[in-house]
């Protein structure tokens, strides 16, 4: 049973990310980079803190950042 279980999690954990990446085709270059920087700052903030607070902290400043750093064109 506890093979079956990881095996489902697995799969689950595919689909989930391919299911992300497809979302993300439409999108500008500057929603990617704050998507994106959203992401890498709320892994930040949770590796730092390593509380609920520092997480959703990181991930706002790394949307920002990476909105910011994007030229408008």
């Amino acid at each position: 049973m506890e093979t079956i279980m990881k095996t489902f999690a697995k799969a689950a954990a595919v689909l989930l990310v391919a299911g992300t990446f497809a979302g993300c085709s439409g999108m500008t270059e500057k929603q990617r980079n704050t998507a994106v920087g959203a992401g890498i700052g709320a892994v930040g903030g949770a590796l730092v803190t390593g509380s609920a607070a520092g997480t959703l902290g990181g991930a706002a400043l790394g949307g920002v950042v990476g909105n910011v750093a994007t030229d408008k064109k």
